[in-house]
């Protein structure tokens, strides 16, 4: 490939409204361009980049056993309706009528899709397993589509379902596409991370999520350096602690805390830790005749709202006046104390604490050395309700948790029965009767990949691909191409050898001085770079340079080729 046949259009600066890196680094780079909020031009550069990230994970999903198909973008409504989603979706789902007035929606995933595929062509049991994949465009109307790649509108996605005549070889398939996956990350040149995760609104029970490392990552990361422990944080368990509560040492004391309403705040004014401070999270119970309740956490601790809608049930929380009507008190001063008909959710810390500090349900007022059983009624509906920290007990017992960011970019599910079901989907088991089927589903964000790729490996003179999936391996860079015979001919030379060996080769031929081609490959992340200059022909050498490198070595014209193709391939 020659630039000057290419297109690079690159930019000094990247639009004000780009938030996170990936996204300045594209669109400086030339990967993307942007069409409409969510919504992007893949461009050359770009595309050869996806490509690569796509036939990777093509590559695998074959070699694993999986049969490629493609399903349509757009589906009837009757599909979703049928299943319950078509009300439970939410406006993510993109609806619209055909000229006949028939409700259609713009795939955001395919799940009813390839169940009615199968439950149509497959009737019996010696017709599975099956797992069928699909590399195809998506649609998600996120309220607030941002981050480019990562948090678009449209998007590419792998996305892949089994199914089985057992719970047993749903799971056999589940950890043949949790190695899979392992395998497509490896390839790729991306430092991940596998994480027990929660289901989410697409059901089903066991789930593990795929992470790229990167400090910008939306999601926190539990995990064990002294174990494969792993977990999203909305899923890590926060062990409860082992000591248990110490007997009252303190009377419970009324204490004036005006304009306190932080922990923290409050802890400081009292000359206490905010350890030892309980705070009363107010919420609205769904379908319970007393929805108002309080989740009681550490101080220091944060809700974890997946796990509490677990356990209490769909809930949102308290507004102001109505905490105000059932405790008699505004926001910053409640607590647990002369609350008789109000129910009381207690975090499994909370619930070994004692001498505590909480509000006292009257403004202005804290009270200090509270203890259950003694002040308040003994713990009841006790659990974990907090995301876990730094330092906590790995839930595997082997260590200490520590936390890190990562960006999802795979999800596999065990889904089980929740869409076969719904939409009718049996087979005939051994003893010829019907028996509804088994389903996994295994998605990758295929364009996801590009963006966390770039989270993970920039510097400040742009983009650092793994070799893997950049756009291209190495670039020739002629000084003075269009004016010197040498150099081209030289320059030719090297191309045509690199390409001969299977290098995936471009020779920059355009009329620009050596920065801005240098400039140019840099940003865009080209992984090797040789240079062929007038001078460095009269001293018959060339000059190569890795991207993470910041000089250049001297080698041999003679040996330029081998000595390229062995820092290529490693």
């Amino acid at each position: 490939m020659r630039a000057s046949q290419f297109f690079i259009s690159t930019l000094k600066e990247a639009p004000s409204d780009a938030e996170i890196v990936s996204h300045q680094l594209m669109l400086r780079a030339g990967l993307i361009r942007r069409l409409a909020g969510g919504i992007y031009t893949w461009m050359p550069l770009g595309l050869r980049v996806l490509r690569k990230v796509e036939a990777i994970v093509r590559e695998e999903m074959n070699r694993a056993g999986a049969i490629e198909l493609l399903m349509p973008a757009v589906q009837p409504a009757e599909l979703w309706q049928e299943s319950g989603r078509w009300e439970q979706y939410g406006p993510e789902l993109l609806r619209f009528k055909d000229r006949h007035q028939r409700d259609f929606v713009v795939g955001p995933t395919h799940e009813e899709v390839i169940t009615d595929v199968v439950k149509r062509d497959i009737r019996s049991y010696r017709q599975l397993p099956r797992h069928f994949y699909q590399i195809q465009t998506k649609f998600r109307d996120e309220i607030r589509p941002r981050f480019g790649v990562m948090r678009g509108r449209e998007f590419l996605m792998k996305d892949g379902y089994s199914f089985h005549a057992s719970f047993e070889d749903l799971k056999r398939e589940y950890g043949n596409m949790f190695e899979t996956y392992t395998r497509i990350f490896t390839r790729l040149g991306l430092s991940f991370r596998a994480v027990a995760a929660d289901p989410g609104s697409i059901g089903g029970t066991g789930s593990h999520e795929f992470h790229v490392l990167a400090d910008s990552g939306e999601d926190a990361i539990a995990f064990c350096p002294a174990s494969d422990y792993a977990a999203n944080v909305e899923l890590a368990e926060a062990v409860a602690p082992a000591q248990p509560r110490q007997a009252p040492t303190k009377a419970m004391q009324e204490v004036a805390t005006p304009g306190k309403i932080k922990c923290a705040d409050v802890a400081e004014f009292l000359g206490t830790g905010i350890e030892s401070m309980v705070k009363a999270i107010a919420i609205m119970r769904e379908a319970e005749a007393n929805p108002f309740a309080l989740i009681l956490l550490r101080g220091d601790h944060d809700l974890n709202e997946i796990k509490a809608q677990k356990i209490v049930g769909r809930f949102r929380f308290a507004a102001d006046a109505e905490i105000e009507q059932h405790l008699g008190c505004r926001p910053g001063y409640i607590g647990p104390i002369g609350t008789d008909n109000v129910a009381i959710f207690t975090d499994r810390t909370v619930a070994l604490m004692s001498d505590f500090v909480c509000g006292a349900n009257k403004p202005g007022f804290h009270l200090t050395g509270v203890n259950f059983a003694r002040d308040l009624p003994e713990v009841a509906n006790v659990a974990d309700f907090r995301n876990v920290v730094a330092g906590d007990p790995s839930p595997d017992g082997k260590g200490r948790l520590e936390l890190c960011r990562g960006i999802e970019v795979g999800h596999i599910f065990q889904l089980r029965t929740k869409y076969s079901e719904a939409l009718k989907c049996s087979f005939l088991n051994e003893e010829g009767q019907p028996q509804i089927m088994e389903m996994g589903c295994y998605g990758i964000g295929v364009s996801r990949i590009v963006g966390a790729a770039i989270e993970q490996g920039h510097d400040a003179r742009g983009i650092v691909f793994p070799r893997a999936i950049a756009p291209f391996e190495i670039v020739i860079v002629p000084v003075g191409f269009g004016k010197c015979v040498a150099v081209r001919e030289e320059a030719k030379r090297i191309y045509d050898e690199l390409s001969a060996a299977g290098m995936d080769v471009i020779l920059d031929d355009r009329d620009e001085r050596p920065g801005v081609m240098f400039a140019d490959w840099e940003l865009t992340g080209i992984p090797h770079r040789v240079v062929i200059g007038e001078r460095g022909l009269k001293e018959g050498m060339a000059e190569y340079q890795s991207r993470t490198e910041t000089e250049a070595v001297k080698v041999p014209l003679s040996k330029i080729v081998a000595f390229a193709q062995l820092k290529v391939c490693g």
